[in-house]
């Protein structure tokens, strides 16, 4: 069965070094530090990969994610990886609970997620499936 959780989170990217291999190549890496809201109770750190196209409008990014929090009063954690890219201002995203990744009472987790910001704030809504408690 379906589940859904929404809400918001805050955000906060802080520029990060490349390697040696990949300091030539025009691509970014973030850290990432969120706050999560809503249904989703929890905090994550992750690592973001980008790359913004002389093209206006067009990117994309990879990402992973640790989420640590409850989730409809479960507590636990969970890995998120992100794809997503931009096309002249037309985005696709998927963003989706890595398998057997999460812990505790969020045990067979399983899920995808959906990001949109909306004048600066970032909400998401989260679809997921859970073994029953």
């Amino acid at each position: 069965m379906d589940h859904i959780a929404t809400g918001r989170f805050d955000i906060k990217l802080q520029p990060e070094g490349l390697s040696p291999v990949a300091e030539a190549t025009g691509l970014g890496r973030l850290s990432l530090d969120k706050q999560f809201s809503g249904d989703l109770q929890a905090a994550s750190q992750g690592e973001m990969l980008s790359f913004r196209s002389t093209t206006a409008g067009s990117a994309g990014y990879v990402a992973m994610e640790r989420v640590q929090g409850s989730l409809h009063g479960r507590s636990g954690s969970f890995v998120l990886q992100h794809s997503a890219s931009m096309a002249q201002g037309a985005s696709t995203q998927s963003i989706s609970v890595v398998p057997d990744s999460a812990t505790d009472a969020l045990q067979g987790l399983r899920g995808n997620m959906q990001i949109t910001i909306d004048n600066g704030q970032h909400s998401y809504r989260f679809v997921y499936q859970l073994p029953e408690a």
